[in-house]
């Protein structure tokens, strides 16, 4: 079958055009693609390319142990292999699984201020030290960050043409209902992308066999190796509590708060014994962390209470791979999202937003009378976004919306299975079109 087409594609092609480019390092969870969209880039677009799998390949790790001077560097690799070739201008340098040899990271510097060779590094975020990076290549690199399959990838890798999403836009930006054809479609596609997620090997058995079969083992395969990596990789936190609200994710979302509780972990657990746990899953590209806000107002960064927050899978379909056999056979056979508390579409929706580029917030008053799922921006004002499985907003929208002391907030968004619309200060779209929310928020009248 043809590759699959990823959006780091285009972004790749625009990084090798830029005259002042920088290195660049490709950040991404276990498994998101990183490596065959590099590879497929470099055969593309470069006479020669130069691999090197720092984890396959570990005598090339010695190849900084006589400083990082480029040519010394070269001099090594080609010893270890003198049938490669170093052309300058022509040839792509690309380190993989930098995590086994921070010492490639370190020689970036001495690659950017030489300039005749094009380097790209990439590696698992989970066993990357990038306080460590920084230090070592502040100015002299560029991050990109890659997740899995967002829904609009998910939608090219099916055939659809960027005809057919901008038509999609279309009506989002006119706010006009969908033909009932588009939306039943566009729905049934999306249903089958919050089963099977965005990792590119599961995506591609999908549409090669058309079914779900294999689908969930690979799933809880990926699962799997998390959890070693989290033991390889962990460095001086303790693994245990790491494992521990990894595996606990799926049980808090279970519940209609879904809020993430330390103390609810184990008996007499606290928060300053899980200080840095939350943040080294979310370095390492596994979980989204939504944060609650302190004040319903701007600015969103800084104004949140860091101790309050819930945590989401990256990719839905991993967080799927978690659950019990009658759920999966009720999401596959009766494409019944319902069962699980509206889980499955908030973590869909949170990890929709981030692969837009969003940080994730929400909020709930200590009466427990306010709640919202997300919050998001545009130039001006803040935005509440309320994830819904039927048609009415709640009280807790029509309270944002209608009380004068949120002056930052002039409209609200609903998210549900339901078709364009707007009214009473608020737009309504399907979850589906969530991946196009930053452009309409951007470009709408």
């Amino acid at each position: 079958m043809p590759r699959l087409r990823r959006k780091i594609d285009h972004f790749l092609i625009e990084w090798k055009q830029d005259k002042n480019k920088l290195p660049l390092i490709v950040k991404g969870a276990r498994q998101v693609g990183k490596t065959s969209a590099i590879e497929n880039f470099g055969k593309q677009n470069y006479k020669y390319m130069v691999e090197i799998n720092f984890v396959l390949q570990k005598q090339y790790q010695s190849i900084f142990d006589n400083g990082y001077e480029v040519d010394t560097i070269l001099k090594n690799i080609s010893l270890i292999n003198p049938n490669l070739t170093f052309e300058p201008q022509n040839t792509l340098i690309f380190f993989d699984e930098i995590q086994d040899c921070i010492n490639a990271a370190t020689s970036l510097k001495s690659f950017h201020l030489d300039g005749r060779f094009d380097v790209i590094c990439s590696g698992s975020l989970m066993g990357i030290n990038y306080n460590e990076i920084e230090s070592n290549s502040v100015g002299n690199k560029q991050d990109y960050e890659m997740y899995s399959m967002d829904f609009e990838e998910f939608l090219w890798a099916k055939g659809y043409k960027e005809e057919q999403i901008d038509d999609l836009y279309s009506s989002m930006l006119k706010c006009e209902p969908l033909s009932q054809t588009m939306y039943d479609v566009m729905k049934a596609n999306f249903q089958e992308y919050m089963i099977i997620g965005g990792m590119p090997a599961i995506v591609a058995r999908f549409i090669e066999q058309k079914n779900y079969s294999g689908i969930l083992e690979m799933q809880r395969q990926i699962l799997l190796d998390y959890e070693e990596d989290i033991t390889k990789y962990a460095g001086g936190l303790d693994k245990t509590k790491i494992l521990n609200v990894f595996r606990k994710i799926p049980v808090f979302l279970g519940n209609e708060n879904k809020k993430f509780q330390i103390s609810k972990l184990q008996n007499g657990a606290r928060n300053r014994e899980y200080i840095g746990v939350m943040e080294w899953l979310e370095n390492a590209g596994i979980i989204n962390i939504c944060y609650c806000l302190a004040q319903v107002e701007l600015p969103l960064k800084g104004n949140y209470n860091p101790n309050s927050y819930k945590l989401y899978f990256r990719d839905t379909g991993l967080l799927i791979g978690t659950l019990d056999e009658e759920a999966q056979e009720d999401l596959r056979s009766n494409k019944n999202f319902n069962t699980y508390k509206g889980a499955l579409y908030e973590n869909i929706v949170g990890e929709m937003l981030v692969k837009e580029g969003y940080s994730l917030y929400f909020y709930k008053n200590d009466k427990s009378t306010i709640e919202m799922d997300f919050f998001v921006r545009d130039a001006d004002s803040l935005i509440p976004i309320e994830v819904k499985s039927n048609d009415n907003p709640t009280k807790s929208l029509k309270h944002l919306l209608q009380d004068k002391q949120y002056k930052d907030i002039k409209y609200g968004i609903k998210l549900a299975n339901k078709n364009i619309g707007f009214a009473n200060q608020f737009y309504t779209f399907p979850y589906f079109l969530t991946f196009l929310l930053k452009r309409f928020l951007k470009e709408k009248k």
